[in-house]
């Protein structure tokens, strides 16, 4: 749309355009996003065929591949929107693209507030999810690497303590275990110093039929989730900065596409005026 008069005709000063800074800013962030949401459920998919089917279908709901999918399709359908929404000037695409980053940054904030208030019951849903994928951990190569890393950079073992491993039906301390494993924790538990030259891979075999003190000289004994709630707890101004980071981009999408409805609901008003007015100019 170009540049159209604004009120009576001869009002010459006075303009109503859709500026075209704002339309291709617009435009540029949303396909900035739309590229990175396509990288995402690519990455996502090309996981998800790599795997067994089986594997893949016992841990759906911790799977790392799934829930790089399940968000990259998310933004590439609202991206998709503000893309076109704003190259076409199309409202209900604009307004589909702020209605949908509008709920989900108060999804985030109200996640957020929850989560500090309810504390002690977010702490639980992290332990369920964490034993979850304790017991898949077999079953999903990719969950395997995700607890392994998690394991070694918080240097923790288990959720609330090494004996967690136990609800592995591979590292179950029970007699009637056929496992090689049984008894065991994963490498990823173990105490490795840099004064070895050779490391035992096989480090955790038996400690869980240690008792604490003796397992703490070999593997870590602390559970993940004692680790993770000191960690945030010492890098509130970090994660304050990653909550930021994430959510200025969505009103920085918000605050553009509003202006550019508004400037192309005023270029529909003003041209339904000059075709009201056409036949009589001094009406």
């Amino acid at each position: 749309m170009g540049r159209r008069r604004r009120g009576t005709p001869g009002a010459d000063e006075d303009y109503s355009f859709v500026s075209p800074i704002v339309k291709y800013l617009l435009f540029l962030f949303n396909f900035i996003f739309w590229i990175i949401a396509l990288v995402m459920v690519s990455i996502g998919v090309y996981a998800r065929v790599m795997k067994h089917a089986e594997a893949a279908l016992a841990c759906l709901a911790v799977d790392p591949a799934m829930m790089l999918m399940v968000v990259g399709i998310l933004m590439f359908i609202i991206t998709f929107c503000g893309c076109v929404g704003s190259l076409r000037e199309n409202i209900c695409l604009l307004q589909t693209f702020c209605v949908s980053l509008t709920v989900l940054f108060m999804l985030q904030l109200v996640a957020g507030i929850l989560g500090f208030v309810f504390s002690d019951r977010a702490r639980d849903q992290v332990t369920r999810m964490i034993n979850n994928s304790i017991v898949n951990y077999r079953n999903d190569l990719d969950l395997q690497n995700l607890i392994d890393f998690g394991q070694k950079e918080f240097g923790c073992c288990g959720a609330l303590s090494y004996l967690d491993w136990s609800q592995n039906m591979y590292f179950k301390c029970e007699e009637s275990n056929p496992s090689r494993e049984r008894c065991s924790v994963p490498f990823s538990c173990c105490l490795i110093t840099k004064e070895k030259v050779v490391i035992n891979t096989m480090c955790g075999q038996g400690m869980q039929e240690l008792e604490f003190v003796q397992a703490a000289d070999h593997i870590y004994t602390n559970g993940c989730i004692d680790k993770l709630v000191n960690w945030i707890h010492s890098n509130m101004f970090l994660l304050g900065g990653i909550a930021l980071g994430l959510a200025i981009p969505q009103l920085v999408g918000i605050l553009l596409s509003q202006i550019l409805i508004n400037q192309i609901k005023d270029q529909i008003e003003l041209q339904n005026y000059q075709v009201k007015h056409r036949n009589d100019p001094w009406s």
